[in-house]
This record gives structure tokens, sequence and C-alpha cells, in this order.
């Protein structure tokens, strides 16, 4: 199937948790879960270094697919588009690397600001927030994977 944008009206449904891939890290499947209580979204990366390429801030990551693993790992690297101070549930602010990649959530493409994280102790390794979704995707708390079956 070949692959779209974002979803105009009639919006798209997405389930409370969808599996996603990313094309630029090797098109690696995570599980994410859609998080309409945060604003921006959030990719659990492990070992994030900041460099310089081309005089741009650029930061090489791994992420590790798998919940409660580290046994798989991806090494990744990406272009700084901001770093941002991000308030997390518990209250605690931090600043965080953000980036921009496209995700695919079912047959839609499209790119996505994501801020890296340490997310090992979350039930998740990525959150789908509301600026990744809004004006495209409808959120059914009722089911999962709606898109990615």
């Amino acid at each position: 199937m070949a692959k779209t944008s974002k979803p105009k009206a009639p919006h798209a449904v997405l389930g409370w948790c969808e599996w996603v891939k990313f094309p630029e890290f090797g098109n690696v499947r995570i599980k994410a879960k859609t998080d309409t209580g945060a604003q921006t979204s959030a990719l659990h990366a492990w070992k994030i270094k900041p460099f310089e390429k081309e005089g741009e801030n650029w930061i090489s990551f791994e992420i590790h697919p798998l919940q409660k693993s580290q046994k798989d790992k991806i090494r990744c690297e990406a272009k700084v588009t901001e770093i941002k101070v991000v308030k997390s549930s518990n209250g605690q602010k931090e600043n965080r690397y953000t980036i921009t990649t496209h995700v695919i959530i079912g047959p839609y493409e499209y790119p996505i600001d994501l801020t890296l994280t340490n997310r090992d102790e979350m039930g998740y390794r990525m959150l789908i927030g509301r600026a990744a979704i809004a004006g495209c995707f409808l959120v059914d708390c009722g089911h999962s994977y709606i898109q990615t079956g």
C-alpha cells in the first residue's frame, strides 16, 4: 500500500496505542501510546551526544525499540531543530533535544517533531502528542492498533 500524507477531513482514527515506523532510522517499529494530554511527541533515546556537522547542531543517539529491553539498539543521527523545555507528567522540567523526522502510522507518512528523552521507566518507548495528530486524527481510547492492526 502506498504511503500518504496526514489525513484530511474526515479524520482518520487512531487507537490509544499504535505501532509506528521511522523510515530515516531503518524502518524500526516501535509501540507508541497516543497521549492527548501531551503537547509534544517523545521518543525514548539513549546515549544522546551532540555534535556539529557542516556548521549545524546534530545529535547521535540510540533507540531501543522493544520495551523493557536494551538488547536491540539502533544508532541514529539527526539534525537538532531546537532545545525545548518540557514539563513531564510528574511536574519536573527537562531540557530536551527536538528533531524532525518522518513517521509512518498505518498508511500515513508525514513529518513529526520529536523530543528525545529517557523513557526507560515508562510503559511505552514513544508518546504521540497532540501536535502530531491535531486536525488529522481522532483517538478512540477504547481500542488499540486501529491503523496498524
